[in-house]
């Protein structure tokens, strides 16, 4: 069901998706648990440099062509924190629908998504042996060699390519 529709040229516009978070986002948010502490005792908790006030949206729209055949289109805010970024994305794809017989519909959707990464950013410690480094924050006070930390920063990339292929009948 569509929010609101535009109609330009014979062709219908709908807003036909809203959602906030993404997988993504809860691989962001589990990088805010947990903390470390600082050689004078401090515990610097993680959700400091790894939480967002804002939480990705992303917002999916249909340009209905024909009867049966549609083109997807949207894009997504992003979402940052000092150490975690989701980059923004942009959304294509569409959307064909047959009727095989009065009373059944086989619809098949293809979205391809540009975009949307998710980057872990180190951050700057200061090591009585060793000085000021680059670190992976999670990983500062663990027995790691501090540069062994930098190959576990978290770089992921949204699902690029969404199929879908529904069949519904009515009885």
């Amino acid at each position: 069901m569509a929010f609101f529709a535009m109609t330009a040229n014979g062709q219908e516009t709908s807003l036909v998706g809203i959602n906030r978070g993404s997988d993504l986002t809860t691989i962001a948010r589990r990088l805010e648990r947990g903390g470390y502490e600082l050689t004078n005792g401090t515990w610097v908790p993680l959700s400091k440099m790894y939480h967002s006030n804002w939480v990705d949206m992303q917002f999916e729209m249909l340009t209905q062509l024909s009867d049966d055949f549609g083109l997807l289109w949207g894009a997504s805010t992003g979402q940052r924190a000092e150490k975690v970024r989701i980059d923004p994305d942009v959304q294509l794809g569409f959307i064909v629908q047959k009727r095989p017989t009065p009373s059944t519909t086989l619809t098949f959707t293809a979205n391809s998504i540009l975009g949307g990464d998710l980057t872990e950013q180190p951050c700057t410690a200061s090591y009585r042996l060793g000085g000021v480094q680059k670190v992976n924050c999670r990983l500062a006070a663990s027995e790691l060699p501090v540069a062994d930390t930098l190959k576990h920063l978290v770089k992921l990339h949204p699902s690029r390519l969404k199929l879908s292929l529904w069949f519904r009948g009515q009885f």
